[in-house]
């Protein structure tokens, strides 16, 4: 049994950062992605075989729509890298049908077909209609991911690399100085022209010092090397796939290290994201990025809003950090509408060019909130009296639920554990009884004290949302040991008589009413990180009036804050 008692009111805020944790695992593996993030990206193609690297996901279509228009392109072939594969049915700069090397597509021929999307960080081969002397503009619209390459021991790496958009290219010798072994004398390069697979088609290249790589061409390396070098800048966001916030994210940290013997000036800039395609998911707008940094004189962060570029410093062979936040107040719209964006990542050598995605969803408030009030002010019936500030602030713990369908409830008591119902998924009940029996000792309990037990108050007015205003109501029995007029063992104040009869309401004590006022704010108060705030984190102004215990109604007032523990949205009422 899970047994109400002084300790467990004393342990709820050991649990609470239990809890924390536990349900934002939950939500991390169960929510969905928002990962759409869109850009254009145009490739150079002519007549025969080309190869081309896709930075980003072209999975929203399948080949036959995404070059419905461009009846040029009759085949697509995807590398598929297999480090234990140790020889090829050919040589691996033909394409062969049939090896696990390879997938094809091949218009009008589905029979033999494989390749199904276009994956991002991957690279292709692709044959057009006609000669070198003819040329094609392919535009493909497509999720850009964090840059990676995998060099393979058995010497066939057919890779793409983020290099700088503009087209002053670098030169192989610069971009590979940090890598030399992709360079190295007995390393061969190669790479597609145009025209029929053969001798002039791919070429050698000869002189790394001259040849300058193209970001939207793949090539193939010959070399025995095992490695996982893509730029002489590594940019490593925390979470592999980008900075995706989802419903409930706060922050994501990008480490930056600088590979080469002299220092880098890094220009980190926000970038909007094309028009989702028709059919995914339409962006309401770019996300709104805070950039936080640490004041080592102060021992504090800053949260700054993100709206331009900003240069950071990076010594020769040394890294940094840089963290993320998203200020949530300022995405309004629809629950679940998509923000999406980018951040780019360039440097002063002109080496690359990196969009990291960032995503973000506009959270649903449903779930459950812990928090409390602070009472710094109460009304004084006191004939004379002046002043309603408290000599001291005391807390009141708020538990506070709000359902799928917005319905808020006041609770003194919920459990978060497996159901008792099966499949004993995780979620919350109000009661013990609720809980799977052979599960209660892994179960959290949290409770507010100064609220009857087993109470959930729906009664009163108004929502749970930045700017608005919640009213709760309840009524506090006579008899309710929660009563303030009630006393278990002194017989003037335990209702009972002289024969420890029972007492009707209004001899000992009295039955009262309260009414509870959130006004949730819309900003965070000064010194508060707005990042998380209208997702995570919820506060404003709070006042009470109190009815009954005194023949003038007496009024607190304060402040509150919330934090969310979890976002299930149901919750069992037993």
């Amino acid at each position: 049994m899970l047994a109400r008692s002084p300790t467990s009111v004393l342990r709820t805020s050991r649990s609470t950062s239990i809890l924390a944790l536990l349900t934002l695992l939950v939500f991390t593996v169960f929510s969905p992605a928002a990962r759409a993030q869109w850009q254009t990206t145009t490739y150079a193609l002519t007549g025969g075989w080309n190869s081309l690297y896709l930075h980003g996901d072209s999975t929203h279509v399948t080949p036959d729509q995404l070059f419905a228009n461009n009846p040029e392109i009759i085949e697509v072939w995807r590398w598929n890298p297999n480090p234990n594969s140790i020889q090829f049915s050919s040589s691996p700069l033909i394409p062969s049908n049939g090896t696990p090397e390879w997938s094809v597509w091949l218009r009008g021929n589905p029979a033999q077909t494989t390749l199904v999307t276009l994956t991002g960080q991957t690279a292709y081969l692709v044959r057009c209609t006609g000669t070198t002397s003819d040329s094609f503009s392919i535009a493909i619209p497509q999720k850009p991911r964090p840059p990676r390459s995998t060099w393979v021991r058995n010497g066939a790496n057919f890779l793409g690399f983020p290099t700088r958009l503009n087209a002053n290219y670098p030169l192989f010798s610069t971009y590979f100085a940090t890598f030399p072994a992709a360079i190295a004398a007995d390393t061969r390069i190669y790479r597609y022209v145009g025209g029929p697979l053969g001798p002039s088609n791919p070429v050698q290249v000869f002189s790394p010092a001259t040849e300058r790589i193209d970001r939207n061409r793949a090539y193939w390396f010959e070399l025995p090397v095992v490695g996982n070098f893509y730029a002489p800048l590594e940019v490593s966001p925390s979470a592999p796939d980008g900075l995706h916030y989802g419903r409930s994210g706060s922050t994501f940290t990008v480490r930056v290290r600088n590979r080469t013997a002299a220092p880098v000036t890094l220009t980190v800039a926000p970038v909007d994201s094309a028009a989702a395609p028709t059919g995914q998911d339409a962006i309401v707008a770019a996300v709104p990025l805070m950039r936080r940094t640490f004041a080592a004189g102060s021992a504090t962060y800053t949260d700054t809003a993100l709206t331009t570029a900003f240069n950071e410093v990076i010594g020769p062979q040394s890294a940094i950090e840089l963290t993320f936040g998203v200020d949530r107040s300022q995405m309004p719209g629809a629950n679940d509408a998509l923000y999406a964006s980018f951040l780019r990542f360039t440097d002063s050598g002109d080496l690359l060019d990196i969009a990291l995605p960032v995503s973000a969803r506009k959270a649903s408030l449903s779930g459950l909130w812990v928090g409390d009030i602070t009472v710094s002010d109460v009304g004084s019936t006191v004939p004379g009296s002046t002043g309603t500030a408290t000599a001291r602030a005391f807390p009141l713990r708020v538990l506070l639920h709000v359902d799928n369908a917005g319905t808020a409830r006041l609770l003194s008591q919920v459990f978060l554990g497996q159901l008792a119902p099966a499949p004993h998924d995780l979620g919350l009940c109000t009661r013990e009884s609720g809980l799977k029996a052979g599960a209660k000792s892994s179960a959290t309990r949290l409770m507010a004290a100064h609220l009857p037990l087993d109470t959930e108050v729906t009664a009163g007015s108004g929502s749970v949302a930045l700017g608005a205003t919640l009213v709760r109501t309840l009524t506090v029995l006579f008899n309710d040991r929660t009563n303030p007029f009630v006393h278990a063992y002194h017989p003037d104040h335990d209702n009972k008589d002289a024969r420890f009869a029972p007492l009707a309401a209004g001899v000992e004590s009295y039955t009262y009413a309260r009414a509870l006022t959130f006004q949730f704010a819309n900003t965070p108060p000064p010194g508060t990180s707005p990042v998380g705030w209208g997702a995570t984190l919820l506060g404003g102004t709070y006042s009470e009036t109190i009815t009954g215990v005194h023949k003038q109604p007496i009024t607190v007032t304060g402040t509150f804050e919330l934090r969310r523990v979890s976002d299930i949205g149901a919750i069992t009422l037993n």
